[in-house]
């Protein structure tokens, strides 16, 4: 069954229940969490809505501690998981429309998580409902897996798998089609300066929320200069590199306030690291002291590259490419000194200690040590699966192209899956949005992915597909 016609149809379905789950600001917020919403009320508040779906459509609804919970249909010992979350990365600025209105515009719907993660969350829950409406009889269970916490340590589907059986296949359509059956490795660094004495140069710098983003924005307060001098520097500074930035005086001291550019972490040279912009440029008038060996070490190890070369943590292999680094939260105080939290995303053969031994022979004689705050290893599945082979020739069949298997430096729920794969939802040619400002998903885009989608369903979980995906 060719399933476009069947998808086209329910256009307007799509379309008003993705506007209702982007309508949900479903950012983590630690400081609200409570026993009932761990993740914040809004997390929460996207998951018992999609549950809620669910069991209005008839299928089998389970909440796992409101961090998970599933929607399945089927029968069989067997079970396709299609794992999806609900969270998403903070709306951050510079937004045309408002990132949680869901507004349609030049065949686009905007809204922060349109593409991450919650319009492939949509098409698939909706994948589901036309196999279930067609009737089709299925030999394996179906179940979508909704996470609350992908964007923030994977805590939701760590719950979940300690109480839930794990599928005997599955795929996350949450990155980028064709199939991505290599997942990076990803580690966060934490670099902390050592103080003695603070110099009263840098009084504070501040940049970032996430790791797994490219911070859009930096601010420092500096004292002990003369401000017209300063002024001038940064307007030089500022217009050669055309970059958008503010600096006040108050009381003769000096507020910097620097933007750049959001990006996913997994591709940094993305993005334009604002830390990195208000480091170069304070660089440039320190005096010796604690705050230039802050900004010095900013420079030298992000301030021209993002592959860790500075810092010997450079790699590359042929399955999954090179290694990335990115300074996602910086800052500095003079009490404590400053402190860089990296989000390292490194290739599926890297040599993990060995590196890791580099990277402190190098800092041995610097203001700065590095320790490891967590670490995702890297997933793989072999591309001559035939659950792989039968993903490439349902890609195929619904466009025509050939099914490239792909690497990715991001992190979804793929990794955690005995046998699985990232699968969509971002189309080739198409710009990668997410975590930007003006995140959008095109709607022939939406449609195009739940046809496959439901294809895959089909074939991977009836008789049709039977003998194929063992």
């Amino acid at each position: 069954m060719n399933w476009n016609e069947k998808v086209l149809a329910r256009e307007e379905l799509l379309i008003d229940d993705l506007k209702q789950l982007v309508s949900i600001p479903s950012v983590l917020d630690e400081s609200a969490a409570t026993e009932d919403a761990p993740f914040g009320q809004e997390p929460k508040r996207a998951l018992d809505w999609l549950l809620e779906e669910g069991r209005k459509a008839g299928f089998t609804v389970k909440n796992i501690d409101n961090m998970a919970g599933h929607i399945e249909m089927g029968e069989g010992e067997e079970l396709l998981g299609i794992l999806c979350h609900v969270d998403v990365v903070p709306a951050g600025g510079n937004w045309t429309f408002g990132p949680f209105d869901g507004t349609v515009q030049d065949g686009k719907l905007f809204g922060r998580g349109a593409i991450d993660d919650k319009g492939p969350t949509i098409a698939a829950w909706h994948a589901m409902k036309l196999v279930k409406e067609a009737g089709i009889p299925l030999n394996k269970r179906v179940r979508l897996i909704i996470g609350t916490d992908e964007e923030s340590g994977f805590r939701c589907v760590k719950r979940y798998f300690e109480k839930e059986e794990m599928p005997t296949i599955g795929f996350a359509p949450d990155a980028d089609f064709p199939i991505i059956n290599a997942e990076k490795g990803i580690s966060t660094l934490v670099f902390t300066q050592k103080t003695e004495k603070a110099d009263g140069q840098l009084q504070y710098f501040k940049s970032g929320d996430r790791t797994n983003m490219v911070p859009d924005y930096a601010e420092a307060h500096i004292k002990g200069f003369d401000f017209k001098e300063i002024q001038s520097k940064f307007e030089s500074f500022t217009n050669i590199h055309a970059i958008v930035a503010s600096i006040v005086e108050e009381n003769g001291e000096a507020f910097l306030r620097f933007h750049g550019k959001s990006a996913h972490a997994m591709e940094p040279d993305n993005g334009v690291n604002a830390a990195v912009l208000l480091a170069t440029f304070l660089n440039k008038i320190f005096e010796e002291g604690e705050s230039k060996d802050f900004t010095q070490f900013i420079l030298d190890a992000f301030g021209t590259e993002t592959r860790g070369r500075f810092l010997g943590l450079a790699y590359n292999d042929e399955v999954s490419g090179d290694t990335t680094l990115n300074a996602g939260i910086v800052s500095f105080n003079p009490e404590e000194g400053g402190r860089v939290q990296v989000s390292m995303r490194y290739s599926v053969t890297y040599p993990f200690e060995e590196k890791l031994g580099t990277c402190f022979d190098r800092l041995k004689d610097s203001s700065f040590a590095v320790e490891v705050k967590s670490n995702s290893k890297p997933h793989h599945v072999d591309a001559n699966d035939p659950f792989i082979k039968t993903l490439q020739e349902i890609y195929t069949s619904y466009t025509g192209e050939e099914a490239e298997l792909l690497s990715i430096g991001g992190g979804t729920y793929a990794r955690v899956l005995d046998k699985g794969v990232a699968f969509g939802m971002l189309f080739p040619g198409r710009d990668d949005v997410a975590h930007q400002a003006d995140e959008y998903v095109y709607i022939e885009d939406l449609l195009k992915a739940t046809a496959i989608y439901t294809e895959a369903i089909s074939r991977l979980t009836s008789n049709e597909g039977e003998g194929k995906n063992k």
